[in-house]
């Protein structure tokens, strides 16, 4: 049997071609197949809509993840909970206790300004590999945030010590880089994109087909992208691979 001739795939432990998925309270026994079936596809598990303070299963779910060598964090909505209680050194209780390596610090729900929420990036770097956040969750005031904006965010965060900038679109593709009905803010991603901001230190929320497709054409296969469905994970990698009728002719020439 002849080999396809594919595009080339970043292999883990990889810097770039990200898939961060989204467990938004799985059973366990869900979540265990999926990621044993499709574990050369997940880089991170994000704990997202503050599951992991309910979830009964969580020690479990991250002992199974540990065993696999997935690395995970928890949303940053619930940084930004634990942060408007006056309580971020429970939160790092918390996160050691859950031997947590990687922290997502975000300003998409609580009103700090990007520089407040640098102070508590740099802070955590000291401990923590972070992924920072840009874009708000309220789609209204998000439309009104400037690309300029936006990459003036982006940047500071890098310098403040993220390990890679976030772009908000909530799991339902309704906000920060998404207008309120879905559509994709082309114009701000253009201008991220014509930036000096190296693409690989972007990771771009995408809880969808059009987003994914989106994103793979103009970025390529080895895009970074999160909120990925547990449905969706192998779907997604067909995709970057050229293996769908999506992304079938881009990769032509590999």
């Amino acid at each position: 049997m002849h080999k396809l001739s594919l595009p080339y795939r970043e292999q883990k432990p990889r810097a770039t071609g990200l898939n961060l998925l989204i467990d938004n309270g799985y059973p366990l026994a869900y979540f265990k197949d999926v990621v044993e079936s499709s574990i050369e596809q997940i880089d991170f598990i994000k704990f997202g809509w503050g599951t992991s303070i309910v979830t009964p299963q969580l020690k479990k779910k991250i002992e199974f993840l540990q065993s696999h060598k997935i690395d995970y964090f928890f949303g940053g909505t619930l940084f930004e909970i634990f942060l408007y209680q006056n309580k971020i050194e429970d939160y790092k209780k918390f996160l050691d206790e859950h031997q947590c390596r990687f922290v997502e610090v975000s300003n998409g729900t609580i009103d700090i300004s990007n520089q407040e929420k640098c102070k508590y990036i740099t802070d955590f770097a000291k401990k923590y590999q972070v992924f920072s956040e840009v874009g708000l969750k309220d789609s209204e005031k998000s439309e009104e945030m400037s690309p300029k904006k936006w990459i003036e965010y982006i940047k500071e965060d890098l310098a403040a010590g993220a390990i890679k900038v976030i772009t908000e679109s909530r799991e339902s593709g309704t906000s920060g880089i998404c207008r309120s009905n879905g559509e994709l803010r082309i114009g701000l991603i253009e201008e991220i994109m014509d930036s000096e901001i190296s693409l690989s230190d972007l990771i771009f929320e995408a809880p969808n087909k059009k987003l994914q497709t989106h994103f793979i054409k103009k970025l390529g296969t080895n895009c970074n992208l999160a909120n990925i469905a547990f449905s969706d994970i192998i779907s997604l990698e067909t995709l970057r691979l050229g293996l769908r009728s999506d992304t079938f002719f881009l990769f032509d020439n590999h």
